[in-house]
């Protein structure tokens, strides 16, 4: 692997990364995702696409998605274009906004958030 392919990942790897994630668009968007914890644990994560620290750390949780044997909905919400949503999210689960952000939804409630460099797959159980 080369020196700048170490630094910014291979295409491949972001390629197959984006496809484990399901976007969150609209409110119709994030009900399906409600809907959807109902059958297994979905993650979304809230990202800053300014944000330095947030692309790190969206850039490391996603090498632990490949990594990752666990059977989990991974949904992805930009909050700069979908700050609304963003809003919906902090009201419908009282959760107090962060970026970045991991919310885990079960049976249609948060059941775990972590904010910043406390984001890590390794502890959602």
């Amino acid at each position: 692997m080369g020196f700048l392919d170490q630094i910014f990942g291979k295409k491949e790897e972001q390629d197959q990364t984006k496809s484990l994630w399901r976007k969150i668009e609209s409110e119709k968007d994030l009900d399906s995702a409600v809907e959807k914890s109902s059958q297994q644990k979905v993650l979304i994560f809230k990202h800053s696409t300014r944000c330095f620290i947030s692309k790190t750390v969206l850039k490391n949780f996603e090498k632990q998605m490949q990594n990752s044997d666990k059977d989990y909905s991974y949904y992805f919400l930009d909050l700069l274009a979908h700050r609304n949503l963003s809003n919906e999210i902090e009201s419908r689960f009282d959760i107090v906004h962060q970026s970045p952000q991991l919310i885990v939804l079960e049976n249609g409630k948060s059941t775990y958030n972590a904010s910043h460099q406390n984001i890590d797959l390794h502890t959602v159980n």
